[in-house]
């Protein structure tokens, strides 16, 4: 198949995953859009949302509806990294053998990452930015594709440790779930309350996921594109000359080259599920919120008038 077959076929695919996405999780249309686009990027997404949202339900029907295997991991105070990665015990013939943990599967989703210490934090990172675990030594290679949804809720901050930058730096993006309007929580009582169970159906295959990324990084870019993209994350350092005077009041620290690369291969993403075969200015603008709200830090001033991360992009376009 051709990469515009290939492009003109993942359009009308898309559209499938999420009328079958629309099957179980009603509204959250933006939400679904942002992991979907994350997926064939090949990148990893934080969800942050009180409790109550379906965000479970949702990383669920999304693994399910791709075809793809996957596995829940609680994060909680006492988990320790060979609960998650695995670890060597000895069998009936005192020899050692390696028990795979649930990290071993297509898409992890990582409940309340944050209620667990750095310890374990730390273990998820190098199967997030390696696609591999090390464990007594040995190296595993993990199942591609492989894509970590770790959710994280805002309200509680007791007894957490908050993800490291450089952990977070590694989530594409972070997508923010709001409570539903009315009518749509009034469909969500309809929908769950009764006995009936909605089928959702395997679409795809995991080699056609990585066909399909494979299809999307050979996309063309303009150089005019590309700049803006790095203008826009050097925008959000202070200390850069591009920097406007709002950036230097508000914040601490801007987005790092992580941000540059994920704006263009979101963009190339967004680009390719509108049946685009190259991204405009208008697709870095759309992705831009989601890859960069996690990425600034704003200082103490920005909290005390109550500005948010998402004010102070939207000021950058």
């Amino acid at each position: 198949m051709s990469d515009v077959a290939a492009i003109q076929q993942l359009v009308q695919k898309q559209q499938d995953l999420k009328n079958e996405i629309a099957k179980v999780i009603i509204g959250q249309e933006e939400v679904v859009n942002q992991i979907v686009l994350s997926i064939f990027a090949g990148g990893h997404a934080l969800l942050i949302g009180v409790p109550g949202l379906a965000k479970t339900l949702m990383v669920n029907t999304i693994s399910q509806a791709l075809g793809l295997d996957f596995k829940r991991i609680q994060f909680t105070p006492d988990l320790m990294p060979s609960d998650i990665l695995g670890s060597e015990i000895l069998d009936e013939n005192r020899n050692f053998k390696f028990i795979k943990g649930p990290i071993f599967s297509n898409i992890i989703l990582a409940d309340e990452i944050n209620r667990t210490p750095p310890k374990t934090q730390a273990a998820l990172l190098e199967a997030m930015q390696e696609r591999a675990v090390t464990v007594a030594g040995h190296h595993y290679k993990l199942d591609l594709p492989y894509f970590v949804l770790a959710t994280q809720n805002p309200i509680e901050q007791e007894g957490t440790y908050p993800l490291p930058e450089a952990q977070l730096d590694r989530f594409m993006f972070a997508i923010k779930l709001e409570y539903p309007s009315f009518q749509e929580e009034i469909q969500v009582v309809k929908a769950t309350t009764t006995d009936f169970k909605p089928q959702v159906e395997s679409l795809f295959t995991a080699q056609e996921i990585l066909d399909y990324q494979n299809v999307i990084r050979k996309i063309p870019v303009a150089d005019n594109v590309i700049e803006y993209a790095v203008t826009l994350v050097s925008k959000t350092r202070p200390d850069n000359e591009l920097a406007p005077d709002f950036v230097k009041t508000y914040i601490d620290w801007g987005a790092g080259p992580r941000a540059s690369q994920n704006l263009i291969l979101a963009a190339k993403t967004q680009a390719a599920l509108n049946g685009k075969f190259s991204p405009d200015i208008e697709e870095v603008q759309s992705v831009a919120t989601g890859i960069l709200r996690h990425r600034i830090v704003k200082n103490y001033k920005a909290d005390a008038e109550g500005i948010s991360e998402e004010d102070l992009i939207k000021k950058l376009f």
